[in-house]
């Protein structure tokens, strides 16, 4: 279980979420994802999911970059592209390294481990009187799902007035730590 604080909030209101300092806490995800009631569970993990998808994949590969790059795209300058084949959707490069130095700045990650992670989201996005307003499924502020919705659609209608890009975004190596 992975949750998203920033520093600095995209263009979203906040004024309910819970704050730690300056942070607030917009977003939580899980890994695994809930075991399927047949066949083999998801072998994912956490420290996988951070990286390959949220912090060095691209918006195809992650709800969350796709949310934060849309929400951001004005103020970063950066636009959703259709990629590949076309089906597919990501800010491409350099629009996805300006998204990871973003993140890299803004966006904080802390976690629990438990045995049950679908367990705590459910309870966190239905019962802690939490708001999160960059959850999409399984939140339960339709004010929240509906904007931003909205805003991830007109960019994907924007997108498809361009031509398709070979460059797909990703993925990218994190800098080496500073000594």
């Amino acid at each position: 279980m992975h949750s998203i604080s920033m520093s600095r909030r995209p263009g979203i209101d906040t004024r309910e979420c819970r704050r730690v300092e300056q942070h607030a806490l917009l977003y939580v995800g899980i890994a695994p994802k809930r075991p399927p009631l047949s066949g083999s569970p998801s072998k994912s993990h956490l420290r996988k999911r951070l990286r390959r998808n949220h912090y060095l994949g691209n918006a195809s590969g992650s709800t969350l970059r796709l949310t934060l790059g849309c929400l951001l795209s004005e103020q970063l300058g950066i636009k959703l592209r259709r990629v590949g084949s076309g089906g597919r959707y990501t800010f491409t490069n350099p629009g996805e390294q300006v998204l990871d130095a973003w993140m890299r700045q803004h966006a904080f990650v802390t976690w629990v481990e438990t045995n049950a992670p679908w367990e705590l989201e459910d309870y966190l996005l239905t019962s802690a009187g939490l708001r999160l307003p960059l959850n999409l499924d399984g939140n339960p502020c339709p004010e929240a799902v509906s904007t931003l919705a909205a805003i991830r659609l007109k960019a994907r209608q924007q997108a498809d007035r361009f031509d398709i890009v070979i460059d797909s975004g990703g993925p990218r190596k994190l800098p080496s730590p500073r000594a």
